[in-house]
């Protein structure tokens, strides 16, 4: 038996790119960051490093992270790594190692200074809304 599972929290690096594909099914492609912290032993300083992960959605999870996402977001995603490969135009082999996204939780809501605490509660969504079982 085999699994190719990725889990990871973080926040999108940008706005998604929104893409509709010939065969109709929306696309989300997005970026998201997360970070390790830990106490260097030597020095007594905390330390930090950062990840970046380049995730896509298909579907109606593509539709919600579209509508919903914005760069700053702070997302628990769940799906499946894929590496992808191509040749560019000087026929180089390239790779990009990507996260399939099979659910999504949107875990903040990045709250703009104009609009009021019953505004953004009205906006907020449930997870119940983000889960890929319960947009199929």
């Amino acid at each position: 038996m085999n699994l190719n599972k990725a889990s990871i929290i973080g926040n999108l690096t940008a706005d998604p790119i929104a893409r509709k594909m010939p065969s109709g099914a929306d696309l989300a492609v997005f970026g998201v960051a997360t970070n390790y912290v830990w106490k260097d032993k030597k020095t007594k300083k905390m330390q930090e490093s950062v990840e970046f992960h380049n995730l896509v959605a298909w579907g109606g999870l593509a539709s919600v992270v579209n509508k919903y996402l914005k760069k700053g977001s702070k997302v628990y995603v769940e799906g499946r790594i894929s590496t992808r490969s191509w040749e560019d135009d000087r026929g180089a082999k390239k790779y990009k190692t990507e996260i399939i996204a099979n659910e999504l939780i949107m875990l903040g809501h990045k709250q703009k200074e104009e609009k009021q605490p019953s505004e953004l509660a009205s906006e907020e969504i449930s997870v119940e809304e983000v889960t890929v079982d319960e947009l199929k």
